[in-house]
């Protein structure tokens, strides 16, 4: 009778941790804000907390708003994938129909940040994070797409992940995945979380006061497509489910959605709203933790 009092016990205590350390707000499911596409990703939070997403195959970029839904923003992007708003507000994306790093101003106008490395184009930058000091990370990657022309060739020696300093220097700092895609790192600037997606490994590094990356470091499998942070530090991956993760890499919550996710951020006015993008749709879910998304 004894043990069973310890473990009934136990159980309650374990139970009363788990509700007050919880991720998602109390009753909170996931719900779907909007479907018809044909592959969304990339989101991106704007400073009004609204969300900027792409639906790429079909060359359009979308936003969500927490009160007004989904609406088009424009059409013709360069094939993007991954955004990011910099501090001025400018939208960043990665655009592989020619293989470039760009910008959107406001009025919708495109102009190019950063093509070809070393003389060649690059492979298909995928996803982007901008650092506290106005530096661009940025994944390349390589998946042949149907839009390029006939004798589009792989160029690039490897599978690279890249950063782009403020002043336009282009280094590439990581050299050995065999597929890197999403990236996210910490608001003070000092680490990075890169996923090798084929791998099935998140790597964490320290970074540098140059950019450069250094004491690489096993963080979690799975790899992921996108990634995202909370203001707790967790860790929020997409392959199959999203997964949280502690910064001490421990998983701390899955989260089942109808579809299998691309890529997640926060957004709202709050930034208490986990959006997922997944295949044909676009999925929310309200939660505890906020976003650090600028």
């Amino acid at each position: 009778m004894k043990s069973v009092s310890v473990f009934v016990l136990v159980f309650l205590s374990l139970s009363v941790f788990a509700q007050k350390n919880g991720i998602i707000a109390k009753n909170a499911t996931v719900e779907k804000a909007g479907g018809d596409f044909s592959f969304t990703e990339g989101p991106a939070v704007a400073s009004d907390g609204r969300i900027y997403f792409t639906d790429q195959p079909n060359d359009r970029i979308y936003i969500w708003d927490e009160k007004e839904g989904i609406s088009l923003w424009m059409e013709e992007s360069g094939r993007s994938n991954g955004l990011y708003f910099n501090k001025a507000g400018k939208l960043m994306a990665c655009a592989d129909l020619h293989n470039q790093l760009v910008a959107f101003s406001e009025n919708k106008k495109m102009q190019v940040v950063f093509e070809n490395y070393n003389g060649s184009h690059l492979n298909g930058p995928n996803d982007l994070w901008i650092a506290p000091n106005g530096g661009i990370y940025f994944t390349d990657p390589y998946y042949h797409r149907k839009y390029w022309e006939e004798n589009h060739a792989e160029l690039q020696d490897t599978r690279g992940v890249y950063y782009l300093n403020p002043q336009g220097k282009i280094t590439r700092v990581i050299d050995d995945y065999k597929q890197p895609n999403g990236l996210i790192g910490t608001p003070d600037g000092k680490t990075l979380y890169v996923a090798d997606i084929n791998d099935k490994k998140i790597w964490k590094y320290n970074i540098g006061p140059d950019g450069n990356l250094s004491n690489k470091k096993y963080f979690a499998p799975h790899g992921s497509d996108g990634m995202t942070m909370d203001n707790k530090g967790n860790v929020y991956l997409t392959r199959g489910k999203v997964w949280v993760y502690s910064p001490k890499g421990k998983l701390i919550q899955e989260i089942d959605i109808p579809e299998s996710p691309s890529n997640v951020c926060f957004g709202g006015k709050k930034r208490n709203i986990l959006f997922i993008t997944a295949r044909t749709s676009v999925y929310t879910l309200k939660m505890k933790v906020k976003g650090v998304d600028e």
